[in-house]
């Protein structure tokens, strides 16, 4: 196992960031544009927060960016290793660590990153004892908004499709549902009674009322199916297939998991790239 690859060898240095105050439509923007999965948050040039997409997906109504963003991230060095990135990122399971130094942001490391480092190490080992075999999967007809919530309480953030004949036939990740959502915009009726519950001269029938319309902006998944924008021949891999060969086939393919399967293509177990990191920490 390589030693003394630090983070500012590896990191990205142009980075993409959203500042407060800050709207949802403006993340959206920046997600969908430079097809990634979330941003680090400034103010007065300092590291505040992050947003990624399960925050949009866990928050539809949601449009203040403040309120959205999970506050206070993990932060690393730039002098900091490899293996201290790939331990902070499994243990406090998030994907992506804001480089600050000197309190400012100087880049941005993410599992893709490591990933990458990964595929260039030659590790050999075989990826069976990483594979998660308990996997949630979708059937190729269930309408979107259904594998969006499913994805959501399972906490999970991709799916494998199956057909009628339990067979693999694509793999549905956030990233696909946020490209396809929209941003829907309605108006919405609220009553509001002047009488008073603690009043007992107060009758239901008798009290004054007042309706207020105020406008709802949300993201709204389409009513599709699960076919309709499944990636079609998913990149897959067997039990027998190396630890770098499968980190080779993340980086060249840019995907963040890799359905197992067998020779009768038959689902086995899902492979995520953060499951590549226990190698990492192995080697320690």
């Amino acid at each position: 196992m390589p030693k003394n690859i630090f983070i500012e060898d590896i990191m990205v240095r142009d980075v993409a960031c959203a500042t407060l105050p800050g709207s949802r439509d403006e993340v959206l923007k920046i997600l969908k544009n430079k097809q990634i999965s979330g941003v680090p948050v400034l103010k007065d040039s300092r590291v505040v927060g992050i947003v990624t997409r399960t925050n949009l997906l866990q928050n539809p109504e949601e449009e203040q960016l403040a309120l959205l963003m999970t506050r206070d991230p993990m932060t690393i060095s730039p002098n900091s290793d490899l293996q201290t990135a790939a331990r902070i990122l499994l243990e406090h399971r998030i994907r992506r660590l804001p480089v600050v130094d000197d309190g400012k942001l100087v880049g941005l490391v993410t599992i893709a990153d490591v990933i990458g480092t990964i595929a260039d190490m030659n590790i050999d080992t075989p990826i069976k004892d990483y594979v998660d075999e308990e996997v949630v999967a979708a059937y190729s007809e269930t309408p979107l908004p259904v594998v969006a919530r499913i994805m959501e309480l399972a906490g999970v953030k991709a799916v494998p499709v199956l057909d009628a004949n339990l067979e693999l036939v694509g793999i549905i990740s956030d990233r696909d549902i946020i490209a396809a959502s929209v941003i829907e915009d309605s108006v919405e009726m609220s009553d509001m009674s002047a009488g008073s519950d603690d009043d007992a001269w107060t009758w239901e029938s008798m009290r004054d009322t007042m309706s207020i319309y105020y406008s709802v902006s949300r993201i709204k998944v389409p009513n599709l199916l699960a076919s309709d924008i499944m990636i079609r021949e998913p990149i897959t891999a067997t039990y027998i297939a190396s630890v770098s060969d499968c980190a080779r086939k993340m980086k060249r393919n840019r995907i963040d998991q890799i359905p197992i399967i067998n020779a009768n293509r038959k689902l086995q177990g899902l492979l995520r790239d953060r499951d590549l990191l226990k190698p990492l920490m192995e080697a320690e």
